[in-house]
């Protein structure tokens, strides 16, 4: 199941405009479609599921797809949400070096 961690840099957060065309989008495939939030998950595919989410800015939301066309379905969403939403970055790792033994 592909899925794709995404912020919301939109100061208006994910409002109903772009709300609504996200979910006209996601109905257009066979995949499931869900976004995640914190604890809570709502059917992309309802937009009062996607509204009663209250995503606001600055919170990050987990697109997951599922399905025969999940890749598809993952682009074209990410591709619609690109002005309201930023792809979330993994916290850094420290690397560790290993020093030689001086002995």
């Amino acid at each position: 199941m592909p899925e794709r961690r995404l912020v919301v840099i939109d100061p208006a957060g994910l409002h109903a405009r772009p709300a609504a065309r996200f979910v006209q989008i996601a109905s257009r495939f066979a995949s499931t479609v869900t976004i995640h939030l914190a604890d809570r998950k709502a059917d992309a595919k309802s937009l009062i599921a996607v509204l009663g989410l209250t995503i606001r800015p600055g919170t990050e939301i987990v697109l997951a797809t599922d399905g025969s066309d999940a890749d598809a379905a993952l682009e074209a969403l990410t591709a619609e949400l690109g002005p309201y939403l930023t792809t979330a970055t993994a916290p850094a790792i420290p690397s560790v070096v290993a020093e030689p033994d001086p002995a």
